[in-house]
């Protein structure tokens, strides 16, 4: 099959992330320079549930203000409290002046939007069998409610796109924003995602035989399954060259089966060749890989054994989901959002809570964080049904030349 053709790289102008570490993107850098991880005993679901989850801390207390009350549920609170760390809403201020908010496209991943609302009203059915009278809000009984909410929180009048593939959600926004700007349907694009913990989350893993009991151990001999978390993250697009930059992505949809990747990890293979092809990168141009790396027996040997045979001894890789959860929806922009730090600060990542690592898995894998200059960074995101996403980014010139 033939690969795609080089791409102009993008500007990341802005990003920030709010997880179960703690709120904005310096509580996640010193977390993984710590190796201080946010997860805790599930302390969320209705029915008791022996696992162990990645809760962001205080969100029952930070209500949305009164001009967005109307979209009051979880998900689109974590998204307000997200918006607001590192000077994100300046920065989209700034780009709806400088491109006219017709011209900011919004692409946002999720896995289960605001179904934790629909969830509670269907625990309150009244004596007619219908939601109580003040969770009969439309609003937030659609797939589609996070990106509404955020294009009216953010006062855009671009594009407004909802990406749903599973966990390669917020990692298939940033695709869908390069295309937009290279095709000239916008100038700037808001992408990220968010996802909370719910029921359907926590029982629905649980029915599948993946939700450990145990805080999750990517890549360790004894691995048996991930904890879930939530999250919520966002980057701003633009053309042209800057410190950060997003060089490249690859997708696939190998379909292989509903919720195991395929054995020899072809999907995932084509989606990273088609990230290096876009990016003008071979795979011995690669510093680090953020992986997706969620614990499970499956999913890990074989992402390892794609690492093995295609990356040197020079590339580095390890798995963030110790620290943060498995956030789902949000997965591929938290992750996108470890790199983006590994690139600016020159810090690789270790893998949280991986004791005893599995001899299958290959020796690029990085137990403790170590401080190395980054300049290429892949963040690998692997969803249900085979849906697969593979990031690359890289610093910009200014940022190699003021590193020197």
């Amino acid at each position: 099959m033939s690969l795609p053709t080089r791409i102009d790289p993008l500007r990341v102008t802005a990003y920030t992330a709010t997880c179960a570490v703690g709120p904005g993107r310096g509580a996640l850098l010193s977390a993984l320079r710590d190796e201080r991880g946010g997860l805790r005993p599930n302390d969320f679901s209705h029915v008791p549930l022996a696992t162990w989850i990645g809760r962001v801390e205080g969100l029952e207390q930070q209500p949305l203000p009164p001009s967005l009350a109307s979209w009051e549920c979880r998900n689109n609170r974590l998204a307000w409290f997200g918006l607001q760390g590192d000077g994100f809403l300046d920065a989209v201020s700034a780009a709806r002046a400088r491109h006219d908010p017709r011209r900011v496209a919004l692409v946002l991943g999720t896995s289960t939007s605001s179904i934790g609302e629909s969830e509670d009203a269907y625990r309150r059915l009244d004596p007619d069998g219908r939601f109580p009278a003040h969770s009969r809000n439309p609003r937030v009984h659609t797939p589609h409610s996070l990106a509404m909410f955020v294009h009216e929180a953010l006062d855009l009048r671009g594009p407004c796109v909802t990406v749903s593939t599973a966990c390669s959600s917020s990692a298939k926004a940033f695709a869908q924003a390069e295309r937009m700007l290279r095709l000239g349907l916008a100038d700037a694009a808001v992408v990220g995602g968010v996802d909370t913990l719910c029921g359907s989350v926590l029982f629905g893993f649980n029915s599948l035989q993946l939700v450990s009991s145990r805080p999750c151990r990517p890549f360790d001999r004894d691995r048996d399954g991930i904890s879930l978390g939530e999250a919520a993250g966002f980057a701003l697009l633009e053309r042209g060259a800057g410190r950060l930059q997003l060089l490249g992505y690859g997708e696939s949809s190998d379909a292989h089966h509903m919720s195991s990747p395929h054995p020899a990890g072809l999907g995932a293979e084509r989606a990273l060749d088609d990230a290096l092809a876009r990016a003008g990168l071979t795979a011995a141009d690669v510093d680090y890989v953020n992986l997706h790396g969620t614990a499970t027996p499956k999913n890990d040997e074989v992402e390892a054994a794609l690492v093995g045979r295609r990356f040197g001894e020079r590339t580095q890789a390890s798995s963030t989901k110790g620290a943060t959860g498995h956030t789902l929806g949000a997965a591929g922009i938290v992750e996108a959002v470890v790199c983006l730090l590994a690139l600016e600060h020159g810090v690789v990542p270790g893998t949280l809570n991986c004791a005893d690592p599995d001899p299958a898995c290959s020796s690029r894998l990085q137990r403790h964080p170590v401080e190395r200059r980054i300049r290429t960074a892949l963040s690998n995101s692997f969803g249900f049904g085979g849906s697969n996403c593979v990031l690359a980014f890289g610093r910009g010139a200014e940022t190699a030349e003021a590193g020197r």
